[in-house]
Order: C-alpha cells, then sequence, then structure tokens
C-alpha cells in the first residue's frame, strides 16, 4: 500500500448496508477510494479488469457473505485461490455471527470479521489496522 489513497472494493448487494458501509470508512484517517460491485462474479471481473493497473487494485476487500450470483463464500475461495490476488486482506461482513461461518472464512484465510448491523468503530479500527500492518510490516508481492 504504497499509494496515497487507501483503495477498497466494497462487494455488497444491498444499496442500504453499502451506504452504511461508505459512512463507516468516512472516519478512516487518510484519503479513501471507494469501489463497489453487487456480488461475487462483479468482483472476480472487476478485480481481473484491474489486476494488472495498480492505481485500481484495492489495498482491502470487504465481502458480504450472502449476495445473490457468487455469495462471498465462493467469492472468497475464488480470490485466496488466484495467485494475482491471493494478497488482498480481505474483511467479511455479514449478519452471520454463527461460530461455523467465522471458522470456516478463518480457514479460507479471511482477513477479519465484521458482523452486521455495522459497529462503524470497530470497521474502521480493522480497516486502520490492516492499513497500518501492510504499510510498516508486511511486504507485498508486486501487483
Amino acid at each position: 500500500m504504497t499509494r496515497d489513497a487507501l483503495q477498497i472494493l466494497i462487494v455488497e448487494d444491498d444499496d442500504g448496508d453499502a451506504m452504511m458501509i461508505r459512512e463507516a470508512l468516512e472516519a478512516v484517517p487518510g484519503p479513501v477510494t471507494l469501489h463497489r460491485v453487487a456480488d461475487g462474479e462483479a468482483a472476480l471481473a472487476f478485480l481481473h479488469g484491474n489486476s494488472d493497473a495498480t492505481d485500481d487494485r484495492p489495498d482491502i476487500i470487504l465481502l458480504d457473505l450472502n449476495m445473490p450470483r457468487m455469495d462471498g463464500r465462493q467469492t472468497l475461495v475464488q480470490l485466496k485461490s488466484d495467485p494475482a490476488l491471493q494478497s488482498i486482506p480481505v474483511i467479511i461482513l455479514t449478519t452471520s455471527d454463527d461460530i461455523r461461518d467465522i471458522s470456516t472464512m478463518y480457514e479460507e484465510h479471511a482477513s477479519a470479521f465484521v458482523t452486521k448491523p455495522l459497529d462503524f468503530d470497530a470497521l474502521e479500527s480493522v480497516v486502520q489496522q490492516i492499513r497500518q500492518f501492510y504499510e510498516h510490516v508486511a511486504v507485498l508481492p508486486p501487483h
């Protein structure tokens, strides 16, 4: 994450939830550029279309679990099995607090799990922690 603006891809089919996510991310310090798609298929198309464009590649993906066409579970598996995309941190956003969902998502290499309705402070904190980790600690593979 060496750009000035933090790039975040929101994968969310519900307009109301997407608006709440945007509001929560307004608290993240520094410039943030948000992109939104409505499901997993659209997310993969967006990411593959931008995988070579480092200016548009997201630094973090916020991924809803329950969506039409391709849900968040399937999307996460696809993301983490793609060498060009697997290094992007994924924060799962869902209404589910089922321990099986949480465990499964971490087994599939999700970076964090935030339940809806959104706790604005929790989401902002998770995004900041991931941002700081990648800015100050981790060495990312080339895009």
